[in-house]
């Protein structure tokens, strides 16, 4: 997961610009473009509807946010929705454990021993 920040003064309609763009969405699985503006306006919309039309279909997602408050909340959000949380993972390391101790005790091979 990656994210690129940009403001209006920054966007240009160039080939450079969506050149740079091209390459951020080519290197990074899940990208976000989040278009820093305190105010959205006709300008803002035609740069958010200019870049999803350019990026239709690709793993980019365009979101338009107004403040750092709101940048620092949209990144935590997304961060936590799309990476493995902590607890996942502390119980898969438990289950292993609790499956190697199991197959190795020799405590379990006893009771799986049935004379007959």
């Amino acid at each position: 997961t990656a994210f690129m920040l940009i403001t209006p003064e920054e966007f240009t309609e160039n080939v450079e610009f969506f050149k740079r763009i091209e390459t951020f969405v080519q290197i990074h699985r899940n990208s976000f473009l989040l278009l820093q503006s305190p105010v959205y306006g006709i300008k803002e919309w035609e740069i958010v509807s200019a870049v999803q039309k350019r990026f239709f279909g690709s793993n980019l997602k365009v979101l338009p946010v107004h403040s750092s408050v709101d940048i620092v909340k949209a990144v935590l959000s997304i961060s936590k929705a799309t990476s493995k949380p902590l607890v996942d993972r502390i119980r898969n390391q438990m289950a292993v454990a609790r499956a190697r101790i199991i197959e190795h005790s020799p405590v379990w091979k006893l009771q799986l021993y049935k004379p007959q």
